[in-house]
């Protein structure tokens, strides 16, 4: 029976990325026969810890730990037939643990954004010079087969990489993502944005669009994330995220909202948030930038918006229309279930495995 060892930095169930690029797979490939060994560095304490401006005492402890972990996993004897690594094993700009692990057995890598760009939380910038995002090349250049979110990404993978697969990032309509938005008449509609405090800032990208449109329409802003929004309006409510009530939160948008800056790191993003909305079958706008034009439908399961006027009118059509906003979602569940679902893309996730033993 074939193991792999997973090497993350974050534990199950915490980051958006693990959870819908290779968790929601586990159990399926656990079913035809994989064993699965989990070796994460932060754990819940941890987190709370590294993501906090300053600590940097608390920081350098969980450094030591993590590097002590590595290097215990790495001098152990191997037992796994397959390393899984997920945007990174460890969490400095070196890439010699990957090396290393690739070594003892076949590298799979997952990225599923521009991490060969310098990006680093707001709470860690007085750290930046311990990152190095050319350690993605180095990694790329040791793996055995590599799952790139979408094309722009695969596109840079193949520089360094003969085996590059594009998966998207799923979801599971059977399962978590089974639900489906009942629209109704109502007098104050919901529009709605999820994401970690890390893309807060495009919201404000669109901030004169919503001012505009409350002018004329009367809706309410729900942000879910880790932290409330800056933002100079008066409608926004704050959702904390959770776990546990993530899919009811959501079900309570009227449309979903997608802005992004048309840059190389937006190129390089999944369109997660559009694919959670159209899942769960609420309409969504979106910027046109990278996958985004793939997965809308300009008009048809959403609609592309460009310009302040644009988002502003886009918004108001589907504020003053609930037929709109069914028909809207309606393409948008069957768009998931057809090209972005897990039951799509399960099978060809299992034999990607196989074929490295």
């Amino acid at each position: 029976m074939p193991k792999v060892l997973i090497l993350t930095l974050h534990r199950p169930n915490r980051s958006p990325s693990q959870r819908f690029r290779f968790e929601q797979y586990l159990d399926y490939l656990k079913a035809n026969g994989f064993q699965f060994e989990w070796s994460f560095l932060l754990g819940e304490k941890e987190d709370k810890a590294f993501y906090v401006k300053g600590n940097f005492v608390g920081k350098l402890g969980i450094l030591v730990n993590s590097t002590l972990k590595r290097l215990g996993e790495i001098l152990k004897p191997a037992d796994y037939d397959l390393v899984f690594v997920q945007r990174e094993c460890y969490m400095l700009g070196t890439a010699i643990f990957e090396k290393l692990f690739s070594k003892k057995a076949k590298l799979i890598f997952d990225f599923d954004d521009s991490i060969w760009l310098q990006n680093v939380s707001n709470a860690n910038k007085n750290l930046a010079f311990l990152k190095n995002p050319k350690k993605t090349d180095a990694i790329l250049k040791k793996s055995s087969l590599v799952f790139a979110g979408n094309e722009y990404l695969a596109t840079y993978a193949r520089q360094f990489s003969d085996r590059v697969e594009v998966i998207p990032t799923t979801i599971d309509t059977g399962g978590y993502h089974n639900e489906i938005k009942q629209h109704q008449e109502k007098e104050l509609v919901t529009i709605g944005w999820t994401g970690t405090s890390t893309t807060l800032k495009y919201i404000s990208l669109i901030e004169p669009a919503l001012k505009e449109l409350a002018k004329t329409c009367k809706f309410e802003l729900s942000v879910i994330c880790d932290r409330p929004p800056e933002l100079e309006i008066d409608n926004v409510k704050f959702v904390p995220w959770k776990l546990d009530s993530e899919i009811e939160d959501l079900l309570q948008f009227d449309i979903g909202i997608m802005p992004l800056k048309d840059n190389k790191w937006a190129k390089g993003k999944c369109g997660f948030k559009i694919l959670q909305y159209l899942s769960l079958g609420i309409p969504t706008v979106a910027s046109p930038v990278g996958v985004n034009a793939d997965i809308i439908q300009h008009e048809g399961n959403g609609f592309l918006a460009s310009t302040q006027e644009e988002w502003t009118q886009y918004l108001k059509q589907l504020i003053q229309s609930v037929e709109l906003r069914k028909k809207m979602g309606a393409q948008g569940r069957n768009t998931v279930e057809s090209k972005y679902s897990v039951n799509a893309f399960q099978e060809f996730y299992l034999k990607a495995f196989e074929s490295l033993l």
